[in-house]
């Protein structure tokens, strides 16, 4: 961890508890500021204790707009939390400067950074860049940022012999004006957040905000098959590193005759990835420009991509039983990534989708389930409308009350071969609290119908 005088002395909120307000906070006073730390919701009093017992000041169930008034040098803002919430649009009204976890954890990491963005595959392709430079290194290496592990924790615990591969956010970006990684990562971008961002075009300025700060000896890997993803490479003063799924580059990693390459060296071939789908080649292609720009050796790079089983609720692997393959996809909110999903299957698929009425309708998936789908079991509150995309494939269609329902239906719906797919195309929140529970949920079901536990 690096000593810096930035906060020393300084008068600090932090807005928002949770796992990235909390660190943020204790980091600060140890960096030498007041704090106060706030959040509109009730907390329990053992966090409340906890807080104030490392001399923070606490304030829940409400962000009173006077804190505005109180003279705060800096705001650190969940990453979650929009601009235009009152009180923060308070202090951007006063010109107080915002920043997030992510900006002070980066300005006090002694070690490497490798920093991942994107609009999907952002958790995998960390995940996996983390495994490959564990293994290839000699330094510690973690991940943390919107992965779930606290940036200014970890960052407090490196060395500069160490690394530590970021997921980050577009909501996490916009707060971190100084970030600089050696190496950054975008896997994709398309249309995301916009309730958030406003416009398409604010959205992609916060995801290059990954690299502003790079130079030319800085690395900037990022997705070339898209014509608009190659022009975004001309706002960048790093050096471009592409990758493409479609050989459409062999400056950096790519696939040629269904094998992984790196500038024209082979690395494996594509059948030997444990991942499924084009998205995870996608993934894998980005990580082996990670991997190799940061040192790793090939056999460490093979190693990985022919044993990692993938993230939890994202296309993971659950287990195979009586020749039926099942998985959990929860983390398909949307209906893009159950295109992407089902893609990924040659063997029949029953699919088990539904859940939060967005208003939005399913006929988008249509040809995908007239290519994939086997039978469609369907719930939640969209469950109608996404029956009528399954009908309009002429799907056989099931009904059920909810993902962990739809389990022994599928069973009995299911002949040997077949994949049993959880990806709803679908926000969780009307049966569920997160899509991380259903997925878990999903996952129990699974192992009480098998008798068996999930594989590793």
């Amino acid at each position: 961890m690096k000593d810096i005088q930035t906060y020393q002395g300084k008068k600090v909120l932090v807005i928002g508890f949770g796992i990235s307000g909390i660190n943020a906070a204790k980091l600060m006073v140890k960096l030498g500021a007041t704090v106060t730390a706030t959040d509109q919701k009730q907390q329990e009093e053992a966090v409340i204790a906890d807080l104030q017992a490392a001399g923070i000041t606490t304030i829940t169930g409400e962000n009173p707009l006077s804190l505005a008034d109180e003279g705060f040098d800096y705001v650190i803002k969940n990453p979650g939390i929009p601009y235009d919430a009152p009180l923060v649009a308070a202090f951007v009204k006063k010109g107080t400067p915002i920043i997030t976890d992510v900006e002070v954890a980066s300005q006090i990491l002694a070690g490497h950074l490798v920093s991942v963005t994107g609009s999907n595959g952002k958790t995998t392709t960390t995940s996996l860049i983390q495994a490959m430079l564990a293994k290839g290194l000699s330094g510690r290496v973690e991940y943390a940022g919107n992965i779930g592990v606290s940036f200014a924790k970890v960052a407090q615990e490196l060395g500069e012999a160490d690394t530590v591969v970021t997921e980050l956010s577009s909501f996490q970006l916009l707060g971190a004006p100084t970030i600089h990684p050696h190496v950054a990562v975008i896997t994709n971008i398309f249309e995301n957040h916009l309730d958030y961002h406003k416009t398409r075009e604010n959205y992609i300025n916060a995801k290059l905000n990954i690299t502003r700060n790079q130079t030319k000896d800085d690395y900037l890997v990022i997705n070339w098959d898209r014509d608009e993803w190659q022009q975004l490479a001309n706002r960048t003063e790093a050096t471009v590193i592409p990758f493409s799924r479609l050989n459409k580059s062999h400056a950096g990693a790519y696939v040629e005759n269904d094998t992984f390459y790196w500038q024209g060296e082979e690395i494996m071939p594509v059948a030997k990835l444990r991942l499924i789908g084009p998205q995870n080649i996608e993934n894998a292609l980005a990580a082996i420009a990670a991997a190799k720009l940061s040192g790793v050796a090939n056999e460490v790079i093979v190693s990985v991509l022919t044993t990692f089983a993938g993230v939890r609720h994202r296309l993971q692997f659950v287990m195979d039983y009586q020749d039926r393959s099942f998985y959990n996809d929860s983390k398909s909110t949307d209906i893009e990534a159950t295109e992407v999903a089902l893609q990924g299957f040659k063997r029949p698929v029953i699919l088990l989708a539904g859940g939060l009425d967005r208003g939005y309708t399913f006929e988008r998936l249509v040809p995908y389930f007239k290519k994939h789908v086997k039978e469609l079991i369907v719930f939640g509150q969209c469950k109608d409308k996404m029956k009528d995309a399954g009908l309009a494939a002429g799907v056989p269609v099931s009904e059920a009350e909810d993902a962990i329902a739809a389990v022994p239906l599928a069973w009995e719906k299911s002949t040997p071969g077949d994949v049993i797919l959880l990806s709803p195309a679908n926000a969780s929140w009307d049966q569920f609290p997160s899509f991380e529970v259903r997925g878990d949920k999903f996952i129990q079901a699974v192992e009480e119908l098998t008798g068996q536990k999930e594989e590793d």
